[in-house]
């Protein structure tokens, strides 16, 4: 999905399961759900919403929209824009926005741009002002161009998903446990949980005779039979040999 950022995500990969290609797919927001469908990816980073009936998602964060200006703009000079400040601005409204309003505040261009990228193009030239969320004004970041924090606004709500089913794919959900932070020592645990039963216990060692030779517990030694108290050597209670009866 334009915008996204997995490289951390990616690295985590990488190190765990290093014999595990992870392949990263650039696609658009319209071509992303279809991708996901068709087994092209086996999962993908998308904006919410999701349609629940044949995909399963898990939203992830939540991104902060900003308005992109021209760097000589009046709002370059504040950290905050609200949506009644766009009253008298032309925002332009891109055929691929990812806000979901119906209508942004402002107004409105007489002709919606195709893509985000065409609508930064005429911020540029100085036609109107774009809303978008944070990570699209970073991927097109230009040097005559800034933004600034838009509030009283939609938000973004980035997710994860992947194809419904019952359970997902072992890789996919080892993908889920790390996108959800999971750590090596948790993930460890779940699959052992998961394989419990599985496989037969295994019998217990016989514990290793004490280094020092003596028995264990009070037990006698293995192989060496009680004393007997049978004939005169014998010895009695106060351990003094017994004397003979004259």
């Amino acid at each position: 999905m334009p915008g996204a950022t997995p490289a951390k995500w990616v690295r985590i990969w990488n190190e765990r399961l290093p014999d595990v290609p992870l392949t990263l797919l650039s696609v658009t927001p319209a071509e992303a759900f279809g991708a996901i469908r068709e087994g092209a990816a086996d999962a993908g980073i998308v904006r919410l919403p999701v349609d629940r009936d044949d995909l399963s998602a898990i939203p992830l964060y939540t991104e902060t929209t900003v308005v992109v200006v021209p760097k000589d703009h009046l709002f370059a000079a504040v950290e905050e824009v609200s949506a009644e400040d766009l009253a008298d601005e032309l925002v332009l409204h891109p055929l691929d926005d990812t806000l979901g309003w119906e209508r942004p505040p402002g107004r409105p261009a007489m002709e919606r741009p195709a893509t985000t990228a065409d609508a930064i193009e005429l911020v540029a030239a100085g036609v109107g002002v774009l809303a978008v969320p944070q990570s699209l004004a970073r991927l097109h970041h230009r040097k005559d161009l800034t933004y600034r924090t838009l509030v009283g606004v939609p938000q973004s709500r980035v997710a994860l998903s992947w194809p419904a089913g019952d359970e997902a794919p072992d890789l996919v959900e080892e993908f889920i446990g790390i996108v959800r932070g999971r750590t090596v020592n948790s993930t460890r645990g779940r699959r052992a949980e998961e394989k419990k039963g599985q496989k037969q216990p295994r019998q217990q060692k016989a514990a290793k005779p004490a280094r020092s030779g003596k028995p264990a517990g009070g037990s006698r030694t293995a192989g060496r039979p009680p004393a007997s108290r049978k004939g005169g050597g014998g010895t009695g209670r106060s351990g003094k040999p017994r004397r003979g009866r004259g």
